[in-house]
């Protein structure tokens, strides 16, 4: 079933189109990843969706009843109120119901005559609700509540915490949360692994997998849409191509589809050039009949539908070598610890880097990543432990904060500068590899978007020829063109890498060795990403086994656990006695009212009104205290299931 169709959907913003005869279709269930250059026109699309902009051209046809919800990339929730009150918001309905079924429950209990009409439509009605409330999650919505909060990294004592308290990537999280409780037919997700840790991204890939509806998701995080999608919609040149498959399909089915296209137009541009040659050979005979031959040829030529060529890419181009290399042994560290205002970051942080390692480093959002590599050039001091850089160690280093770029320069200015002796022809030439052309090298650092920043950057470690690089996020603001051509650059590099990441694709393809970074200290896995995953989840399979191996119990141990067998048995057979004695009570209780209601019953009674107050009130009293005993009892036997 379609839930989502869009037919040659168009949107410009004055002469500038953005989206031009766009057409795709959305099937129930799908997961959908948009790719895309920045300023593609990717969450102009979903805004057309949502209704936000409206239309130029184009229609949108969406199943009936259909329930949209859309995560704005960094939303953020504005709110006096706590993370809980916030997300309780999502639930007021089911909390409504709740209400009402405490309150029927109040009058219902005031009735003692069952054959009421008014009575039987409270009970109608109460019955009606609880349904409602069970459908709706009532018994389980603080449960979902909880996990969700969880999983995007909230610790339980955060969940009351104010939300004006928190950072702006708390506040996505917080909204996004809210967002996955909704439960809509139809999510829209605008970079939704922006301000996850790693755990984090791993849990929500967790939740999108297993959720029943379908979703829509724009992401640079390709081991995020290799794990979801199950067809990929790329939005470049203003022009929409749905492809079947996850990313890595879709990488391979772009290029074979843009090498198919590619020869179609060369073959038909041959064809198009032999044509007009046999035309002008028919031509020079300037005879009647080799006149209306070339007419002949020139009319179907004029028919013939053109192929169009496909654009060319526009993509980075980068090669990091190294100018001379370090020794073999690159850099020790032993003990490292650092904390901020009796805040423990992390303690006991050991590793050595031998020449040509590839290591990245992952660990949750908080736990001093940064704060390791700021250590390490040495722009802060360490509250204990050391660390020695080996023989002839020459660092480069990528700040993801991009703090190292003087913002009032021009990019030709920021590259010139750092390497005075280059010409400026030799300056704007490598620029130009990072896709800095004509006037755009004389655009200040100031007024480029992140991505361009980021390749200022590399420009310059590119041209410094460092034979140890230090890399925090390197990845982040790049589209997933530059990602690539990084990767394949850093693959042939020579020297030793240290990177913190949080793209597992990246880790995947260029990494040796995962540190895995914790308050406590640093775990070592040999591999990439995929082969620290395997190899954690076969850690955590063996110490679950070993947990469940009895050990070898000394006698005082058997004595011990006989004693408590004994004690297990008494608790047993009391529990048994007192289930039989409240058993007992609600038979004599039961027996007590079948009397007093045919007391009720006779219409001698309601003669003497003293006496009729009185049943009721023995009645009444009766009828309170079965129902605690079976509630007594109904516990009793819970208790009883669960051991």
């Amino acid at each position: 079933m379609i839930v989502l169709s869009c037919d040659k959907l168009t949107k410009s913003f004055g002469i500038n189109t953005i989206l031009d005869q766009i057409t795709f279709s959305v099937s129930e269930k799908s997961r959908m990843g948009i790719v895309g250059p920045n300023g593609a026109g990717k969450t102009t699309l979903f805004r057309l969706i949502t209704g936000e902009l409206t239309i130029d051209e184009g229609s949108i046809y969406k199943a009936k009843d259909l329930t949209i919800g859309y995560l704005k990339q960094n939303e953020t929730v504005d709110s006096s109120i706590s993370i809980w009150e916030e997300l309780l918001t999502v639930f007021a309905h089911v909390m409504e119901i709740e209400k009402r079924i405490r309150s029927l429950e109040k009058r219902i209990s005031t009735h003692t005559d069952m054959e009421n009409a008014e009575y039987k439509q409270l009970m109608e009605e109460y019955g009606t609700l609880l349904e409602q409330f069970a459908e709706q999650d009532g018994y389980s919505y603080e449960s979902h509540m909880r996990g969700v909060l969880t999983g995007l990294g909230f610790s339980a004592n955060e969940f009351h915490q104010p939300i004006w308290q928190l950072s702006g990537g708390q506040k996505t999280r917080v909204a996004l949360a809210r967002l996955l409780l909704k439960k809509p037919d139809l999510l829209l997700l605008d970079e939704p692994t922006n301000h996850l840790d790693l755990d984090a991204v791993q849990w929500l890939e967790g939740f999108l997998k297993d959720y029943s509806g379908t979703i829509m998701m724009i992401s640079h995080d390709r081991y995020f849409l290799d794990n979801l999608c199950d067809c990929i919609l790329e939005v470049e040149n203003h022009k929409g191509e749905l492809y079947q498959g996850n990313y890595s399909q879709y990488r391979k089915k772009k290029k074979h589809h843009r090498e198919s296209l590619l020869k179609k137009f060369e073959l038909q541009q041959k064809e198009i050039r032999r044509q007009q040659e046999i035309i002008q050979r028919y031509r020079s005979y300037n005879r009647e009949k080799s006149i209306r031959a070339a007419e002949s040829r020139e009319k179907a030529l004029e028919r013939m539908v053109l192929a169009e060529k496909p654009s060319d890419i526009k993509e980075v181009r980068m090669s990091f070598h190294v100018k001379k290399p370090s020794g073999h042994d690159v850099l020790k560290v032993e003990g490292l610890t650092m904390a901020f205002d009796n805040r423990k970051l992390f303690e006991n942080t050991s590793f050595s880097l031998k020449k040509g390692d590839r290591v990245g480093i992952i660990g949750p959002n908080g736990v001093g990543k940064t704060t390791l590599f700021r250590l390490l050039l040495g722009h802060i001091q360490p509250d204990s432990g050391t660390f020695q850089w080996g023989t002839g160690v020459d660092i480069g280093y990528y700040d993801q904060e991009q703090s190292s770029l003087s913002l009032d320069k021009s990019a030709l200015e920021e590259l010139w500068d750092a390497f005075p002796l280059l010409t400026e022809t030799q300056i704007r030439n490598t620029l130009a590899l990072f896709l800095f052309r004509g006037d755009d090298v004389y655009k200040s650092i100031r007024q480029l978007s992140g991505g361009e920043r980021g390749r200022v950057m590399l420009s310059k470690l590119m041209l410094a020829g460092n034979n140890f690089l230090l890399l925090d996020e390197p990845t982040n603001h790049l589209d997933m063109h530059s990602r690539e051509v990084l990767e394949a650059s850093l693959e042939e590099y020579t020297g030793t890498l240290l990177m913190i990441s949080h793209d597992r694709y990246f880790l995947n393809k260029i990494a040796n060795r995962i540190l895995v970074m914790e308050e406590n200290g640093i775990t070592q896995y040999l591999g990439n990403f995929d082969d620290y995953l395997e190899k954690k989840k076969s850690q955590e399979l063996l110490d679950s086994l070993e947990k469940e191996e009895p050990a070898e119990k000394t006698k005082t141990a058997q004595k011990e656990e006989r004693k408590k067998e004994r004690e297990e048995r008494q608790k047993r057979r009391a529990f048994q006695q007192l289930l039989k004695d409240l058993e007992n009570k609600i038979h004599k209780l039961e027996e007590e009212l079948s009397i007093l209601e045919a007391l009720l019953y006779d219409p001698d009674l309601y003669s003497s009104p003293d006496k009729m107050l009185e049943v009721q009130q023995q009645y009444n009293h009766k009828k309170t205290t079965l129902d605690a005993a079976y509630e007594e009892w109904l516990e009793l036997n819970d208790s009883s299931d669960g051991e």
